[in-house]
This record gives C-alpha cells, structure tokens and sequence, in this order.
C-alpha cells in the first residue's frame, strides 16, 4: 500500500495511471479531509466531456478548496493532466 496524507492509504493494484477521474478525485480527498466517510463523487458523461462532483462535509469544504482556491485548482490540474491520455474532457465541480 502507499501511504496518502492523514493516514489513509491507496492500495497499489489502483495506480494513478489506471485510476479513472472519479477514483482519483476521490482518493484525493478523502487524503485531504478529516471526514474521509462523507465524501461522495458523482460522475456524469456526455460523450468526450465528463463532469466530476465531489462532495464532502460543510467543515471540510475549505480544505478541498484551499487559499484562493489553489488546492482546488491542484486537484483539477491533476485530473485533467491524468484524463489527458484517454482523450477526455474532465471538469471537477467541488459542490
């Protein structure tokens, strides 16, 4: 297993390659909150173009998002970097 923050782990059969967008923003998050149990990912595709909600508990909201919105940015750099290869549209929407 490799370690994430806060004590959380990824197991090693889910690499980051092989991770589609909504495994990864979830597993980016729940790294990042104190509420691991309340984050929730929602995916809906339309084609090329897929849109990824993550949803976490209201006292975790600022740390999925960060100062000026820089962790929030990260995240979606991330994403799109990673669904950049299957030649898809990815947009996080932090809800």
């Amino acid at each position: 297993m490799m370690e994430m923050g806060n004590g959380h782990s990824m197991e090693k059969d889910h690499s980051m390659e092989e991770m589609h967008s909504k495994e990864l923003v979830e597993v980016i998050a729940k790294a990042l909150v104190d509420n691991p149990d309340e984050v929730v990912v929602n995916e809906k595709v339309d084609g090329r173009n897929i849109v990824v909600e993550l949803h976490v508990a209201p006292s975790d909201m600022g740390k999925v998002i960060g100062k000026q919105g820089r962790i929030a940015k990260a995240i979606r750099s991330v994403v799109k970097a990673a669904s950049f290869r299957e030649k898809k549209n990815v947009d996080v929407e932090i809800v």
